[in-house]
């Protein structure tokens, strides 16, 4: 079997040293090598672009057109993606390359720590981004109606992205093989999973976790995508950007933190 290098070029001192092309050209590069190596595993493939369609599949067991049914579905969808493709698949990639030692390799090249994160970060995204641009014909074709904001989903789509791949890095700190990954990311999941499902939990409980990512998604679903309120009220399309803030905010503050989290504890040899 063929394997891919990762590894770009080291370089020696003098004008040798200094880093050849561009930081995009570097990440790009070792990003392709990475979606290949996703590709060619079927499971993983399978989990990480398969998985986060099936919900649409509730939009065949209900009412042609019922929202309840529609925001249900399409905040799976956008869940899965997340946790799938982006946070376990990164989380599996980030623990196997540094017990490989490859993580420690990478970084005696001219690709920056940012720019080898960014490569690992980006195949995960792309699938994510993906999945949500094949929901949008594939639910209009079972009944649902197409984004009232387009511009709110988007930002939903790349936040939520860009918190789970930062969790995904934080958790691969704790987590010492790819094996106890199982374990390891099930926190991170639960809370996920608990917080897109706030609508139907105790009111007692419900404003702690509408700060959760899976809260701020099935809210942002609800808006972007249907125009409704949490009571089930019309919001109008300039109405949207500011019953959009709250939720915007807590998937930002999560990648901050969880970016800042990653910063301080990434590890990029074998833990002890």
């Amino acid at each position: 079997m063929s394997t891919i290098d990762l590894t770009p070029a080291s370089y020696g001192t003098g004008a040798d040293a200094r880093p050849q092309g561009s930081a995009a050209r570097r990440v790009l590069g070792m990003a392709r090598a990475n979606a290949v190596l996703l590709v060619r595993n079927r499971m993983t493939f399978v989990y990480a672009v398969v998985m986060p369609l099936v919900p649409l599949a509730l939009l065949l067991a209900g009412p042609r057109g019922e929202a309840g049914t529609g925001i249900s579905a399409l905040t799976n969808v956008l869940m899965l993606a997340a946790i799938f493709p982006v946070y376990y698949n990164l989380l599996s990639l980030t623990v196997t390359r540094r017990d490989e030692l490859v993580l420690k390799r990478l970084r005696t090249g001219e690709a920056t720590d940012r720019e080898i994160l960014a490569s690992m970060a980006l195949p995960g995204i792309a699938v994510l981004l993906a999945v949500v641009a094949i929901s949008v014909p594939a639910a209009a074709a079972l009944g649902q109606p197409l984004p009232r904001n387009g511009v709110v989903v988007a930002l939903a789509a790349v936040l939520v992205a860009g918190a789970f791949a930062a969790l995904a890095f934080w958790t691969a700190a704790w987590t010492k093989n790819a094996e106890a990954a199982q374990l390891t990311s099930m926190p991170v999941i639960l809370v996920a999973v608990v917080g897109s499902l706030v609508a139907i939990l105790p009111e007692r409980v419900q404003p702690v976790l509408e700060w959760t990512p899976g809260a701020a998604l099935d809210t942002l679903v609800r808006i972007g995508w249907f125009g409704q309120d949490a009571d089930g009220a019309a919001v109008s399309f300039g109405d949207s950007f500011a019953a959009s803030a709250q939720p915007l905010v807590t998937l930002a503050v999560w990648a901050v933190v969880a970016a800042s989290l990653a910063a301080r504890s990434m590890r990029w040899e074998p833990r002890g």
